[in-house]
């Protein structure tokens, strides 16, 4: 067994409360001893160092977990440490026994960056599909393959699947197959943003087989990634495009040209997965990719910020079905610039943005009411807005 004390598991380690309840009336005397806030706290800290003489491993285990849960705060975080890197023979006897859910969920994120551990858990039978769930979320990239070959289990629990497209240690490949897996069997999955867009484009490219080795595409994802964060965007101060003084058009700036090239080059579910989990600077370029698909799923991405909506919003390359999301999100219209943008935007679909300009204020309107640069129906609207508040233009 690897050595779970490794400085690799711990910066890996990912903390988890227990979700399923283990009931303490099933454990030993002993066990419900040193669990007991009555018992001298010199017996307790040995108990949550996992030194317990007299209990199996697995009952061993179960106390530190509970240990790690109680109130009892240095007993507690000696528990947690604990937790962190057990001792090699307490963990193997352990997996060999039957555990509580709650113990085996707690395991399963404490060790989703240790594969030897992993491994070994996947195959215990008793491991619910919570646990599993939160291993494919916190897992390494060797983690992450071995959570990926149980077809069975992904389809029994489809948020597997989710989490594992979501984990940014996740091959591409490997997001790719088991995307595919569900588009196949027709799972509809919520809680990928852009889960519509992602399999319209998995449904029109040839998913790459399940190999050892990262694939071209893997180290082409990862690749780009490394650009990305050599290539910071603060959308509050600056955009990946600027107006090309001849056309009038928006054209990518030279220091994200490289990023840009990387981006040209992927394939349109590279693109979106990216969009999903990339960067600002990113999802920058994405939003005004040709393709609907990758230019709509990247406005639905979860790490999406309201200074990049509202440098988006005013984009005038970016298509309509982008803005039209934008216009029906609640949340982002809340902010007064997004909305705006989107009346000023030629581009935003003139049914939103005539319900947008009730909320400007007079001096915007009457600039829209002025300008040449918004379709006329709308500077019209802009001019009717003024009338009803009794304002000249």
């Amino acid at each position: 067994m690897a050595n779970a004390t490794s400085p690799e598991h711990r910066r890996g380690y990912c903390q988890l409360t227990v979700a399923t309840p283990i009931d303490v009336s099933q454990l030993s005397p002993l066990s419900r001893k040193l669990l007991d806030s009555s018992t001298p706290a010199p017996l307790r800290q040995m108990a949550a160092k996992g030194i317990a003489p007299g209990l199996r491993p697995g009952e061993a285990l179960t106390v530190i977990v509970l240990l790690s849960q109680s109130d009892a705060g240095g007993i507690a975080e000696v528990a947690r440490a604990t937790l962190s890197g057990l001792p090699g023979p307490l963990l193997k006897g352990a997996l060999s026994e039957a555990l509580p859910a709650g113990v085996l969920e707690v395991l399963a994120a404490s060790y989703a960056t240790s594969a030897p551990v992993a491994e070994k858990l996947l195959l215990h039978e008793g491991l619910p599909f919570e646990a599993v769930e939160h291993m494919a979320e916190c897992a390494s990239e060797e983690v992450a393959e071995l959570v990926a070959t149980n077809e069975e289990r992904l389809l029994a629990h489809p948020a597997i699947i989710e989490k594992l497209y979501m984990n940014k240690a996740t091959r591409m490949s490997t997001a790719d197959r088991v995307l595919e897996l569900a588009v196949r069997h027709r799972i509809e999955l919520h809680g990928i943003p852009a889960y519509r867009e992602a399999a319209a484009a998995i449904a029109q490219e040839l998913i790459v087989e399940a190999s050892i080795e990262p694939t071209p595409d893997d180290i082409h994802f990862k690749d780009t990634e490394a650009t990305a964060n050599q290539l910071p965007c603060d959308p509050s101060v600056e955009d990946t495009h600027r107006l090309d003084e001849t056309s009038g058009a928006e054209i990518v700036d030279e220091k994200f040209l490289p990023l840009h090239q990387r981006l040209a080059t992927m394939t349109v579910s590279q693109k979106i997965r990216r969009a999903m989990l990339g960067t600002a600077t990113e999802r920058l370029i994405l939003v005004r990719d040709s393709n609907r698909l990758v230019a709509e799923a990247t406005v639905k991405s979860p790490s999406i910020q309201e200074n990049e909506i509202v440098r988006i919003s005013a984009s005038r390359s970016v298509c309509e079905d982008v803005l039209r999301v934008i216009a029906l999100d609640r949340e982002w219209t809340r902010s007064h610039q997004v909305k705006v943008n989107l009346v000023q935007n030629p581009r935003t679909p003139f049914v939103f943005a005539a319900k947008l300009i009730p909320h400007l204020r007079e001096h915007e309107l009457k600039t829209l009411a002025k300008s040449k640069n918004v379709p006329g129906a709308v500077a019209q609207a802009a001019k009717q807005q003024l009338s009803r508040r009794r304002v000249d233009v």
